[in-house]
């Protein structure tokens, strides 16, 4: 079976069919480009709704998922983003296999066909000349012919005719053989492009057009094939995937087996307890006397005042606390309002957490240590003293960390038991950690009950006040001008740009009013409304003994 020769007449239709041929290709590249641009569209529906649902950082959600239920749904949402990335990847390889590689072939084969059908008809022209010489030289031969018999007959006639004259005779017999061999040529020249013409049609039917339809027919069986494979490749691309999807798929299944309801049952316990025991039986009072009253009064009296001294984890027999509604307002720094094992996890985490701070902060500091070891090495890469404000300030910020670390250990330990109720001494030796005292916010917990066994907020929001007026005056006593405790010379000129810094001119004398406390600057004055830190390096200074306050902070 070969078009050229059961479809050597069928050029207009082979021609339309294999443009519909090409039609069918780019329809199916449009349909596979949709069901990428489908695939992009679910995976990204699919990560979006993943990551709604996913808990938020620092926030009470977050806390949820200690639970293995709630674990087992965010390993569910985890497993879903991963499902989505299998919908990208078949996205990408059928754009990569079958869009791209399809496009760049339709390219190729639309020129193939304008080829080989531009052959096609210009062997149909060159048919089509010859056809055309053939019928002229026939027309040729014929006209010919014609005025050859039109010649002779009129010779005839001529020389039939005695009043003719001979001139005239011989006139017409010239004429007419010269008509005779204008129709011999017509002849000779028609019959030649006869043949000539007879030997092109043959070529062109049986040598041309089968040859030229033959490669239209390869062309289309390629065609054929390169689509059949193309949808073979499209089944591929999603059985590759199966089995990654198949183990997302697992994955959720393991993570709904891995739920234990008796964990999270222990997990609620964790969180809410309290750490009271339950109350004791109400005795009766008995008011139908008026001694009874009395004695019932004053030793409801003696009650209220022995729960009032009761200690956390201790016996509160009698108490009314789960039953009365606690007073609302702000959260002491102690976290004194929540009942024992509630405060102990919060003064836990919060200790956990300042290390981490004080864990960060002296990474820092040895970073910076390390670049101004190297700036001290190679003096051209930068100046040594432009780190040393933030190795100070580093270094401050370690020290303050750990003053409040030691502050929330202190009320842990408190609460843990493994310190005693701390007394008054205590309570402002534990307020020397930042530098202030406030008694209020470090008594014990026991303190803020109030008699019917809830919490109080009132205490707390009066120390909270009592620490902030505290802080607030702590942080104006530096504004009163300090003594001057010695002079120094600036050996170096030094521009301060940085606030609290000041600028010094090589040479220049200034006063000292607070020496070098270890972080590598020393505040100094050059007038009442000037002063600031500039590097000790950069300074030689004179110390007044006499002075007060004259003395090394190291």
């Amino acid at each position: 079976m070969s078009w050229g020769t059961e479809l050597w007449d069928q050029f207009d239709n082979l021609e339309k069919h294999t443009q519909w041929g090409i039609d069918i290709l780019e329809k199916y590249i449009k349909f596979v480009k949709e069901r990428t641009e489908i695939e992009l569209s679910y995976a990204k529906q699919l990560r979006n709704l993943s990551k709604k649902y996913q808990p938020k950082k620092n926030s009470k959600e977050e806390e949820e998922y200690k639970y293995t239920a709630c674990k087992a749904f965010l390993s569910t949402l985890n497993e879903m983003n991963d499902y989505a990335g299998q919908h990208e990847v078949i996205s990408e390889n059928m754009t990569s296999q079958i869009t791209v590689d399809l496009m760049r072939y339709v390219q190729e084969l639309k020129q193939e066909r304008k080829s080989n059908f531009h052959d096609g008809r210009k062997a149909q022209q060159h048919i089509e000349t010859c056809w055309k010489q053939l019928e002229s030289s026939k027309r040729r031969f014929e006209r010919d012919c014609k005025e050859a018999d039109r010649a002779q007959q009129y010779f005839e006639k001529m020389d039939a005719d005695i009043n003719v004259t001979k001139a005239d005779v011989e006139k017409a017999r010239q004429q007419a053989q010269l008509r005779h061999q204008l129709a011999e040529d017509s002849k000779a020249d028609y019959s030649s492009i006869l043949q000539r013409f007879n030997q092109e049609q043959w070529e062109y039917y049986h040598t041309h057009i089968p040859t030229i339809f033959q490669k239209i027919q390869e062309m289309e069986e390629r065609r054929i094939v390169r689509i059949g494979e193309s949808m073979k490749t499209y089944a591929e691309v999603d059985r590759q995937v199966i089995p990654i999807i198949g183990k997302c798929l697992d994955g959720i299944v393991k993570a709904a087996e891995s739920i234990d309801q008796k964990n999270d049952s222990q997990l609620v316990v964790e969180a809410y307890k309290s750490g009271f025991e339950p109350p004791g039986d109400i005795e009766f009072e008995d008011y139908t006397q008026p001694m009874k009253r009395t004695v019932s009064e004053n030793s409801l009296s003696s009650s209220k005042e022995g729960k009032a001294e009761l200690k956390f984890g201790g016996k509160s027999r009698g108490k009314l606390w789960p039953f009365i509604k606690k007073n609302k307002g702000a959260t002491p720094e102690d976290f004194s309002n929540l009942p024992p094992e509630q405060r102990r996890k919060k003064l836990q985490q919060k200790v956990d957490d300042l290390n981490k701070e004080i864990q960060k902060e002296m990474d820092q500091r040895d970073a910076i240590t390390k670049m101004k070891d190297v700036y001290l090495k190679n003096p051209q890469m930068g100046d040594p003293a432009s780190l040393d404000h933030k190795l100070a300030e580093a270094t401050q910020n370690i020290e303050k960390l750990r003053l409040e670390t030691q502050k929330f250990e202190a009320w842990l330990a408190e609460v843990e038991g493994r310190l005693p109720a701390r007394s008054e001494q205590a309570r402002r030796q534990s307020g020397m950690y930042d530098g202030q005292t406030h008694p209020t916010v470090t008594n014990c917990a026991q303190d803020r009950e109030s008699p019917d066994g809830s919490y109080t907020e009132e205490q707390s929001q009066e120390s909270e006040l009592k620490v902030l007026a505290t802080d607030f005056d702590d942080e104006f006593d530096d504004e009163e001008p300090l003594p001057a405790i010695g002079t120094c010379k600036a050996l170096y000129t030094f521009e301060g740009q940085n606030e609290g810094t000041i600028s010094v001119v090589e040479g220049e004398t200034l006063s000292v009013i607070e020496e070098d406390k270890g972080d590598g600057w020393t505040r100094i004055r050059r007038s009442e409304d000037e002063e600031g830190y500039v590097p000790t390096s950069y300074v030689e200074v004179y110390l007044d003994k006499n002075a007060k306050g004259a003395k090394t902070y190291i």
